[in-house]
């Protein structure tokens, strides 16, 4: 293994290095526009909407940047001063157990980093986002929104914890094969029941009315032999004016979500597209393959976490005094951070794939048009950016650009 040195500089290095990349790439983005509107888009931007799309990306680029440099700042100040250390030796003076040190340790790091960082989540909801005529969240919402989160991320997050410290107590080294068995079944649980768990504690569902649309959902489905029984609709106008929608679950858990501010904007022939193009994910099986590739991520992060996480110079490069399961978790977090970002950058690259197939689904399905009608709409709603640098795109896009997508459809 390495020294405590040789751990602090390569520490500081990658963390430099990530985020010195990150900016190279946003650099690129903001500076990469044409000045000429698509022909394909002439008809859903004006010259007013497309220099407003134009001043949304630069502003939210910019914004980025400063917070993703205080972010970077922070993390430099704590590495440097050996603050992460202080706070270990806080949470082990007020707790006997190694999950309470490893709980108070994590609540410590995660309310400070969430609080240091919540004026600016405020300045982009309430001052970028409204600025743009995007933003529906009220300040209550918000609050609400803030608690909520605290609570799940003690109950779940702590729950996790509890489990994979007493794995490791048990095992040591070998803990990565068991919590890769409770992770992978969590992951699978997540991907069943997030939208009848997760999901109504932040937003209301409620079944497909009746009528037009419902019927038209119907017979495309019958059609193509797709067993329609969970199909909701999201009050996502309660925080955005922004359209979505998307398909999650497995089996008989499987369930398309629609955004109401989806179903204002569209035309019926529109959303029965766009929910073709969710069926597509469906019936080409998307969920699952992203599900295995995650599946396998995670047990290759695990087993690689196993061969850190015990050496105690890995805690001291962290400033702590000696070895714990909660610093060798933060420390390698950053160590493995350029694997997980070629694992990040490879699952782009497979969700990119998917969302052309499933274009290509609706396409073959049901209609290229409408769907080539709202993607375009879409676009010009949410003011997509309509020019973003390739390399931006190979590294951070999950969907391909729409100019990428409507070439496709033509095809």
């Amino acid at each position: 293994m390495m020294s405590e040195q040789a751990y602090f500089i390569l520490i500081v290095v990658i963390a430099s290095a990530g985020f010195g990349f990150d900016r190279y790439l946003s650099y690129l983005n903001l500076k990469n526009w044409s000045d000429d509107i698509p022909e394909s888009l002439k008809a859903y931007y004006d010259e007013g909407k497309f220099r407003k799309s134009r001043q949304y990306q630069l502003v939210n680029g910019q914004f980025a940047v400063w917070s993703s440099s205080f972010s970077f700042l922070i993390l430099m100040v704590c590495l440097l001063t050996g603050f992460f250390g202080e706070i270990d030796e806080f949470a082990r003076e007020h707790s006997q157990s190694t999950f309470g040190h490893s709980l108070l340790f994590f609540m410590i790091l995660l309310i400070g980093m969430d609080l240091l960082s919540t004026p600016f989540s405020v300045y982009a909801t309430f001052k970028i986002e409204a600025r743009f005529g995007f933003n529906k969240t009220t300040v209550p919402t918000y609050i609400l929104d803030k608690i909520k989160s605290y609570i799940m991320m003690f109950v779940l997050g702590g729950g996790i914890l509890y489990v994979m410290i007493a794995i490791f107590e048990e095992f040591q080294t070998d803990f990565w094969i068991f919590a890769w068995i409770v992770m992978a079944s969590f992951m699978l649980i997540m991907a069943s029941f997030y939208t009848s768990l997760i999901l109504p504690i932040f937003n209301k569902l409620k079944p497909l009315e009746e009528g037009e649309l419902k019927s038209a959902i119907q017979s495309y489905c019958d059609q193509i032999g797709y067993d329609l029984k969970h199909i909701y609709v999201m009050n996502g106008s309660k925080r955005s004016a922004k359209a979505n929608a998307f398909f999650s679950g497995m089996g008989k858990r499987k369930t398309i979500v629609l955004y109401d501010t989806l179903i204002e904007q569209h035309t019926t022939e529109e959303l029965v597209a766009i929910l073709a193009h969710e069926v597509g994910h469906y019936k080409l099986k998307h969920t699952q393959k992203g599900m295995i590739s995650g599946i396998l991520q995670m047990g290759l992060m695990l087993f690689i976490l196993a061969q850190f996480i015990a050496d105690p110079e890995l805690s001291k490069a962290m400033g702590a005094e000696s070895a714990s399961f909660h610093i060798g978790i933060l420390a390698f977090t950053i160590i493995y951070s350029p694997i997980s970002s070629l694992f990040g950058i490879y699952g782009n690259v497979l969700s990119r794939r998917h969302e052309f197939e499933a274009d290509a689904y609706a396409s073959q399905t049901y209609s290229s048009k409408s769907l080539a009608i709202a993607l375009k709409k879409l676009s010009s709603k949410n003011l997509g950016n309509l020019h973003p640098h390739p390399w931006f795109v190979f590294v951070n896009y999950s969907h391909p650009p729409v100019l990428e997508r409507l070439k496709a459809l033509k095809k």
